[in-house]
């Protein structure tokens, strides 16, 4: 029992390795390649898991292997746009200058109703409002709307906006997170200086979140 526990644990380990070098996208952003290798490693590594017969280095080498052929794969289709076509293909326009183009649902098998569910999700109400509607690689739909349709921003209505930059968790139960405070460009004297401020000791903060122009928000320990 002892020695399952400790084969599981590493090759959770192991696995949990490869796919934090293979990169970080969702299951739904893979492109086909890393797709079918994360398949591949996931049954690969419940062998040794399940049969004890199975020494635990005969379920690592192919882990490895598939490891390293997806990212030298990774590597070529970054120096190669033709490699990379053949691997993940070409986005597909489903709408083209605001025509839907039959035959390429036809050919992707998409229907009318896919497509309209799809638009609802990303907040468009007809196809009517779309310029171009295109299927990505991933099998992802990105939409583009007509100029009418599409949402005024601030330099449309001419308003003069700050970019606050963004805003992150500095601090999360009580711990510093001194990446994000480095993104925000702030430093540890700032945040001792605005806790003696407000009142607050480090390890009774549950949440701090804050911006590179030091505005801040607080959410303290549920006592």
């Amino acid at each position: 029992m002892t020695v399952s526990v400790i084969r599981t644990l590493i090759l959770y380990i192991i696995v949990a390795i490869a796919l934090r070098l293979m990169g970080k996208r969702q299951i739904s952003e893979l492109q086909t390649s890393e797709l079918v290798v994360t398949l591949l490693i996931s049954n690969i590594a419940t062998i040794p898991m399940q049969n004890s017969n199975i020494t635990l280095f005969s379920g690592l080498v192919p882990i490895a292997i598939l490891m390293s052929f997806e990212i030298i794969i990774s590597l070529i289709m970054l120096k190669s746009a033709k490699f990379h076509k053949f691997v993940c293909g070409s986005p597909a326009f489903l709408i083209n200058d605001g025509k839907l183009d039959q035959k390429k649902m036809k050919e992707l098998r998409i229907s009318i109703e896919d497509l309209e569910e799809q638009l609802r999700q990303l907040e468009v109400a007809s196809i009517q409002d779309v310029k171009y509607a295109i299927i990505e690689t991933s099998g992802n739909l990105s939409v583009i709307k007509k100029a009418e349709k599409q949402q005024p921003d601030a330099s449309m209505l001419k308003i003069q906006t700050q970019d606050s930059g963004i805003e992150l968790v500095v601090v999360r139960d009580g711990v510093i997170a001194k990446d994000s405070m480095k993104v925000c460009k702030l430093s540890e004297e700032w945040l001792d200086d605005t806790l003696c401020q407000q009142k607050v000791c480090l390890k009774d903060i549950f949440i701090m979140t804050a911006n590179a122009k030091k505005e801040f928000n607080i959410i303290k320990k549920e006592m």
